[in-house]
C-alpha cells in the first residue's frame, strides 16, 4: 500500500461506525467513510470537540452540521522535492469549504502519487508537459507546475476549474504555465489526438459515473479501457508516466495493473505498479484504505 504520511495539517484522527475523525488544519470534521465497517470506542477527544459533521441521510444524499466552523480555510502541503532543494521551499496551499455530498475540495490521500509524480518531474532535467484529467481543484496540477511542468487542466465544471485556479494563486503559482480549460475530458483527448499534440506525463481521476455535456452516460467499468487506450496516444516518445487514480471498487489495484500493462507496456515499455492507497489513523495506528491508484513510468 502507498501511504499519504508526510502531512502536517491533515490527519485521520479515528475511524469507526461508518465515519472518520479529521483534522483539517485547526478543524475537526467527522464525515462518513464507507470503507469504516468497524465499530471501535470513540475514544479519541476530537469525537466530542468536532467543527463540522456530515450525517448520510438514508434516502441518500445527507446535510452538514456545523459548531464554529468558518465558511472557508486554507491548509498546506511541502512535497519531498521542495524539503530538499535549496531555496524552494514554499508550501502548497489548499483553499477548503464544506459542499456538496461530504466533500471538502481535496483528497488528501493523493498526495502520496503527488510526492511521486513531482520527483519525476523535478529530475527530469528538461521541460515536461502534463495533461491532468477530471483534474478536479488541482491537487495534481499544482503539485506538477510546482515541479517545474507546464500543464493542462481540463474538468467539465467550471467552478472546480475556477477552485483550482484559486489554489495555483495561493501556491505562488498564478504565472506557472498552466492552461485551464472546462471541457468534456473524452473530447478535449480526441482533439489533441487530432491536433497531433503530445504529453511527456498523464493524469487521470475519473468518475465512477457520470454524464457527458449531451447526456452521454460514463460508467467507469465499461469506459475506462477504451479511454486508457484513446489517452496513451497523447503520451510523447520520452514520455515519464501515467497515472490512474480510482475509488471504484471494481478497479482493484491487479485490474489497474493489467489494464495498464496491456495498453501501456507493451506499446511503450517501461514498468507499471499498481496498489491501494491509504491514510494513517492516529488512534488505532492501523492504515485506512482510500481507494487504488496505476503507475507506469518509462524507466
Amino acid at each position: 500500500m502507498w501511504i499519504a504520511d508526510h502531512w502536517k495539517d491533515y490527519e485521520v484522527l479515528d475511524t469507526s461506525s461508518g465515519e472518520k475523525l479529521e483534522r483539517w488544519g485547526d478543524y475537526i470534521l467527522v464525515r462518513p467513510d464507507p470503507q469504516v465497517i468497524w465499530k471501535t470506542p470513540h475514544d479519541h477527544k476530537g469525537w466530542k470537540q468536532k467543527n463540522g459533521h456530515y450525517h448520510r441521510s438514508a434516502k441518500g444524499g445527507g446535510e452538514w452540521e456545523f459548531f464554529h466552523l468558518p465558511d472557508e480555510w486554507a491548509i498546506h502541503y511541502t512535497l519531498p522535492f521542495q524539503k530538499e532543494a535549496s531555496g524552494k521551499t514554499d508550501p502548497l496551499t489548499f483553499h477548503l469549504k464544506p459542499f456538496s455530498f461530504k466533500h471538502t475540495g481535496l483528497f488528501p490521500e493523493q498526495a502520496v502519487n503527488w510526492d511521486w509524480f513531482s520527483g519525476l518531474i523535478h529530475e527530469a532535467g528538461r521541460p515536461v508537459k502534463v495533461l491532468n484529467l477530471f483534474a478536479y481543484t488541482g491537487g495534481a496540477t499544482v503539485s506538477a507546475a510546482a515541479a517545474g511542468a507546464a500543464v493542462t487542466h481540463v474538468d467539465a465544471s467550471k467552478g472546480m476549474v475556477g477552485w483550482a485556479k484559486e489554489n495555483a494563486a495561493a501556491s505562488g503559482l498564478a504565472d506557472a504555465p498552466i492552461r485551464w480549460l472546462v471541457d468534456d475530458c473524452m473530447k478535449f483527448v480526441e482533439r489533441e489526438i487530432r491536433r497531433g499534440n503530445k504529453y511527456d506525463g498523464i493524469i487521470m481521476d475519473p468518475p465512477s459515473y457520470g454524464r457527458g455535456p449531451k447526456g452521454e452516460i460514463w460508467k467507469i467499468e465499461d469506459n475506462i479501457w477504451d479511454f486508457v487506450g484513446l489517452t496513451a496516444q497523447l503520451l510523447s516518445d520520452d514520455a515519464l508516466f501515467f497515472l490512474i487514480n480510482s475509488y471504484t471498487t471494481g478497479l482493484q489495484p491487479a485490474v489497474l495493473s493489467y489494464m495498464m500493462n496491456s495498453t501501456l507496456t507493451k506499446k511503450f515499455g517501461g514498468h507499471v505498479e499498481a496498489e491501494e492507497i491509504g491514510l494513517p489513523v492516529t488512534e488505532s495506528g492501523l492504515v485506512l484504505p482510500c481507494g487504488a491508484s496505476g503507475r507506469w513510468q518509462r524507466k
